[in-house]
């Protein structure tokens, strides 16, 4: 089955004039215009494309790589506005439109918005929208404390940033665990820190618990390494010049420094930890 709005691996079936057409094996096919036509190829061999409408609602192939895809939320930019909507750049030829009833402010060109790709059911065409909230849903978690998940920053609260979690779920990132820049839109992973009895979550950008030891260390590592085997930190470093330096927090780093020590990695000095020669 050919899946609009996704990547789909497709056997070349025939060459002609106006490009290849490629089949899913089910009697389906679809044109892959010439001018996405890779230079080598091999009929009956296969070829990974991503489906979606054309100008005239056509199914069509492409080997351009979307900014976002079915089901997915990204930022993108606001390319035009007129009086069907607002249209998306997303790295294909025909923009991705966000109807009037989608957009939770009218939006502008040239602004940034985080939006979801979903497939219109009277159309059948790939829309998106900005009112992201009507997709989520903490009700059926399927998730444990500690699982490593995807996230997409969304916007900035009181507390701290708010993250769409593996495309499905909200979650909250707060101020006091990010210890690197963000902004609205990265795509980073992190951990399922805490879930609540309302099913809030909670997030880190780290890895949790025993498991934050050996990245910790390994990057303390690294970093000294780089340092000429001298690091000017130690336990009683200001936590904002750890963080600064190291991208994480000073129990986090005290721990890593731990790890390293007892493993004969590293001596500590007065005024900071120096390798020590294998």
């Amino acid at each position: 089955m050919i899946e609009l709005g996704r990547k789909n691996t497709l056997e070349i079936l025939r060459d002609t004039s106006v490009g290849l057409f490629l089949g899913d094996g089910e009697g389906q096919d679809i044109l892959l215009p010439n001018k996405y036509v890779p230079t080598e190829y091999e009929i009956g061999g296969s070829i990974e494309v991503f489906c979606y409408l054309d100008y005239d609602e056509r199914p069509i192939a492409t080997t351009l790589e979307p900014y976002i895809m079915l089901g997915e939320f990204r930022l993108l930019q606001v390319a035009e506005v007129n009086e069907f909507g607002a249209f998306m750049e997303w790295g294909l030829e025909k923009h991705l439109l966000v109807p009037f009833r989608e957009q939770r402010d009218k939006m502008k060109q040239g602004q940034w918005y985080v939006v979801h790709c979903y497939l219109d059911q009277k159309s059948g065409r790939l829309v998106a929208s900005n009112k992201i909230d009507k997709f989520l849903s903490n009700e059926n978690l399927q998730l444990r404390e500690w699982d490593e998940v995807d996230l997409v920053v969304t916007r900035q609260t009181d507390l701290g940033w708010e993250v769409i979690v593996n495309e499905k779920h909200k979650g909250l990132v707060y101020f006091n665990e990010v210890f690197k820049s963000i902004n609205i839109g990265d795509v980073i992973p992190g951990c399922i820190k805490t879930i609540r009895k309302d099913n809030k979550l909670d997030i880190s950008l780290q890895p949790l618990g025993s498991r934050v030891l050996e990245p910790a260390a390994n990057k303390i590592y690294e970093v000294i390494k780089q340092n000429g085997g001298f690091l000017p930190l130690h336990d009683k470093s200001d936590p904002e010049e750890i963080r600064d330096t190291m991208q994480m927090s000073k129990k986090t780093f005290k721990k890593g420094l731990g790890t390293l020590y007892k493993a004969r990695k590293i001596k500590l000095e007065d005024d900071g930890v120096s390798l020590i020669d294998d």
